[in-house]
C-alpha cells in the first residue's frame, strides 16, 4: 500500500519579499539617525571629559609651579588629539606677552567678553573650524572650556548657560527684595 505523502512547501511570494524588504527600510530609517546622534554625543562627553583631564593637568602644574604652561607640551599633553582627529587648542590668557600684544585670539561671548581669564582650552569641534568669537557659526560645534572652569560643554549650549546663570541672579534679587520688603511691612 503505497500512501501519497503531501509535501507542504513554503514559498515566499514576492508579496511577502517586499513587505519584509518595507519593514527593514522602516526600521532602518528610525535606527541609522539615532545612532549618529548618539556616536555625536559620545565624542562630545568624550571631549568634555579630556578637557577636564587637561585641565586638571594645567592645574597641577600652577599649584607646583606657580605659573601657567606656555603651551600643552609643557605638561606632556600636546599629542593628544579630540574625538574628530585634531589636537586641543590651548592659549595661556593670564600673563601672556602674546594675548597682550595682539597675537593670541582669546575666546570671547556674545558681548565680547573674555570667556576665561587664565586660559582658553577648546576643541574646533566637527567641523575643524573655529574663531575667536562664539557668536560665530563656525564655533557653534566647539567644546570650550568657559568661566574659568565653571562651564565645559558646547558653544551652542554656552548662551543658554549664561542666560540660566543671569536670571538665576534676578531671581536672587528679587527674592531678596521681596523678603526685605515682607520684613519691613511687619515690623
Amino acid at each position: 500500500m503505497k500512501t501519497d505523502l503531501k509535501t507542504n512547501n513554503t514559498v515566499f511570494t514576492l508579496i511577502d519579499v517586499m513587505i519584509a524588504i518595507i519593514i527593514i527600510c522602516i526600521l532602518a530609517s528610525i535606527a541609522i539617525p539615532l545612532y549618529i546622534k548618539y556616536k555625536e554625543e559620545a565624542r562630545i562627553e568624550l571631549a568634555i571629559t579630556e578637557i577636564k583631564i587637561i585641565e586638571k593637568e594645567i592645574t597641577n602644574l600652577v599649584s607646583d609651579n606657580g605659573k601657567l604652561p606656555e603651551d600643552l607640551s609643557d605638561i606632556g599633553l600636546d599629542k593628544i588629539i579630540d574625538p574628530w582627529g585634531r589636537p586641543y587648542k590651548y592659549l595661556k590668557i593670564f600673563g601672556s606677552d602674546d594675548v597682550k600684544n595682539g597675537k593670541g585670539k582669546p575666546r570671547k561671548d556674545r558681548s565680547l567678553h573674555l570667556i576665561n581669564t587664565d586660559f582658553d582650552l577648546y576643541s574646533v569641534g566637527r567641523d575643524g573650524k573655529s574663531t575667536a568669537p562664539l557668536t560665530a557659526k563656525i564655533s557653534q560645534d566647539d567644546i570650550i572650556r568657559a568661566n574659568n572652569g565653571g562651564f565645559m560643554g558646547l558653544v551652542s549650549d554656552y548662551e543658554d548657560f549664561r542666560s540660566m546663570k543671569i536670571n538665576h541672579h534676578i531671581f536672587t534679587r528679587k527674592l531678596a527684595r521681596g523678603i526685605f520688603f515682607i520684613f519691613s511691612c511687619a515690623l
